[in-house]
């Protein structure tokens, strides 16, 4: 567990005095009851928040811990990370970090020594714990890491029960019993412990128990333990699966990089295509552009494309949902994007059901190809839009509108539960970073992950298809059945 550091204990107080201040809002002119409550829903937000870190950051300070131990040398053969990270959480709690022994080295001096080594790393703030053959502590930024050392016969049964979740070893163990075996962090074995069954690897535990091996980022106790019973396991989708990323700003509107430099930088990460998906013209806090800068994007975008970069350009545009689910762009600009994707960045307080609404309204729209960032959420700062998810995708489904999986560290949006539930409807997916930077496109693997998590497969996610084949896919623009009709008879 977490603990919450002096900083949090001061933000906690200071949340307090905040709270007694909304109260007094409603009698306040020119604020009122809803002033009050959106404080209040602000505030909560806070206090799940708190003590939680997003994937991202966990994932950085996991590694930085990681480079430290294994310049210890030959005693340590593997460090490995395991619980909410490894399962590819949004955001993580704490870190368990799985350090195997390597041969040699299991004496009580070399663990000792390793040790010793760990908690000289200089990002450490507090020293929490130091046993026998584990140390924990937290980091300068308040994560805490729990490093256990383990040798090479426990190290799968440690990775299994470190990794969790709670629910999923609970069923498990449960299994393990009906069976004649106990199962816990140190072996699968039988139930008087008078036979170790297990416990090097983590397929042999599953192999053990009769179970195919269940991907970690879907251990969540949600019926994959039947399913890997039953052989009915999904073949999740892959980093290496993903093809093209559709959904990327340059300088044209907030970007910090250019068309070209967009381009390369995607080449180099093996995709296949992009689209370029600058801001519409509403969002004039990201530089939006209105129709005259657009047409002149849109020709720069065409250039880009045919000047041999080694990677298709798609023309694109980040389209604005606006109040009422209109999109605020004509319909002669819209037709000219390749890739039309739609997004709410106004009025996000709406009621559940004027929200439902306007998602249903901009779904209508038969110029909208993919609904972007489709929650809203920033995580651990804005909770998510209250709309009625399953109307909404029952919707994309009709359509033919696909939802996108937004990769970027802040938004992880759609849940995977809310992934789940695509594919259970045949909701087209996208895997998108919504980058503004070359750097960010590595964010794809945030999203792959969190497809995992919602059970996703390739088949599941149109952009692991070949350009053509991917704009195939999308939802087509009015009229263009009868383009294709004379284009073949021309």
């Amino acid at each position: 567990m977490s603990i919450v550091n002096a900083e949090d204990t001061q933000r906690l107080i200071w949340v307090g005095e905040l709270v007694q201040a909304a109260h007094k809002l409603r009698d306040v002119p020119g604020f009122g009851e809803r002033s009050e409550q959106n404080i209040l829903k602000a505030v909560e937000a806070f206090k799940r928040s708190t003590g939680r870190f997003r994937q991202d950051v966990a994932e950085a300070s996991a590694n930085g811990v990681i480079a430290h131990i294994e310049k210890y040398g030959k005693g340590v053969a593997s460090v490995t990370p395991a619980g909410s990270l490894r399962r590819g959480k949004e955001t993580v709690g704490d870190l368990d970090l799985l350090l195997t022994l390597a041969d040699g080295f299991t004496a009580q001096k070399h663990i000792d020594a390793i040790a010793e080594h760990i908690l000289k790393y200089p990002r450490i703030n507090q020293v929490l714990a130091h046993g026998e053959n584990k140390v924990s502590f937290t980091l300068d930024n308040g994560i805490q890491v729990d490093v256990r050392l383990l040798d090479k016969e426990s190290f799968g049964a440690a990775l299994l029960y470190f990794t969790g979740s709670r629910e999923h070893n609970v069923n498990l163990r449960g299994r393990a019993n009906d069976m004649g075996y106990t199962l816990n962090e140190y072996a699968l074995a039988t139930l008087k412990g008078e036979r170790r069954v297990a416990g090097r690897t983590e397929e042999e535990i599953y192999g053990k128990l009769k179970l195919d091996f269940v991907p970690p980022e879907i251990r969540e106790n949600t019926g994959e333990i039947e399913a890997a019973e039953q052989h009915r396991l999904p073949n999740l989708v892959r980093r290496e699966d993903i093809k093209g990323d559709l959904h990327m700003h340059t300088t044209a509107s907030d970007g910090k990089c250019s068309i070209e430099e967009m381009a390369e930088a995607a080449r180099k990460l093996g995709h296949q295509y992009i689209a370029i998906a600058d801001h519409s013209k509403s969002v004039t806090i990201a530089n939006g552009l209105d129709e005259k800068r657009m047409a002149a994007h849109i020709k720069k975008l065409r250039a880009a494309n045919a000047s041999n970069l080694g990677i298709r350009v798609l023309v694109g545009s980040e389209v604005d949902i606006l109040k009422d689910g209109s999109l605020d762009y004509s319909d002669e600009l819209l037709a000219q994007f390749e890739v039309v994707v739609c997004s709410v960045h106004s009025y996000m307080n709406l009621d559940r059901a004027a929200m439902t609404e306007r998602m249903l309204a901009a779904i209508e729209n038969p110029y909208t190809q993919i609904i972007g960032h489709p929650t809203g959420r920033l995580l651990l700062r804005r909770e998510a839009f209250d709309y009625d998810m399953a109307k909404v995708l029952d919707a994309a489904a009709k359509h033919g509108v696909a939802m996108e999986c937004n990769s970027y560290p802040d938004r992880l949006d759609l849940t995977d539960v809310h992934l789940r539930m695509c594919k259970e409807r045949g909701v087209k997916v996208v895997i998108d970073t919504d980058s503004h930077n070359t750097p960010h496109l590595q964010f794809i693997r945030h999203g792959v992950t969190m497809a995992r998590r919602g059970w996703l497969e390739a088949a599941n996610v149109i952009n692991t298809l070949p350009v053509d084949q991917f704009l195939a896919a999308l939802r087509p623009k009015p009229g263009a059945a009868k383009s294709k009709q004379a284009a073949a008879k021309r």
